[in-house]
């Protein structure tokens, strides 16, 4: 198995709206990706200086499965939803 963690710091400007609207795009995803399979996110709830403003944790059977994943059309508009609202995204990907 394939566990694949990203944290995101979104712009200033970004408002609850926006984020609801990734929310949304994100949880969409496993009903039409048949790879995925576990599928968790959210926002973070300290708000510490430390602390990332969002975080997506999936698991896939393999690096394969993984790679169809991020190619798939309907993660690509999710991810250039969130690219746009980013100023900044940290990934690590890990066997299991």
């Amino acid at each position: 198995m394939l566990k694949h963690i990203v944290f995101m710091k979104f712009k200033p400007e970004v408002t609850e709206a926006d984020i609801a609207e990734i929310k949304r795009g994100l949880g969409g995803l496993p009903a039409v990706i048949p790879e995925i399979k576990a599928f968790e996110f959210g926002q973070d709830i300290l708000h510490t200086e430390r602390s990332w403003n969002f975080a997506l944790v999936s698991a896939f059977d393999d690096l394969e499965a993984m790679k169809r994943y991020q190619v798939h059309p309907d993660h690509q508009v999710v991810l250039k939803k969130v690219r746009a609202m980013s100023d900044s995204i940290v990934v690590v990907d890990f066997e299991y």
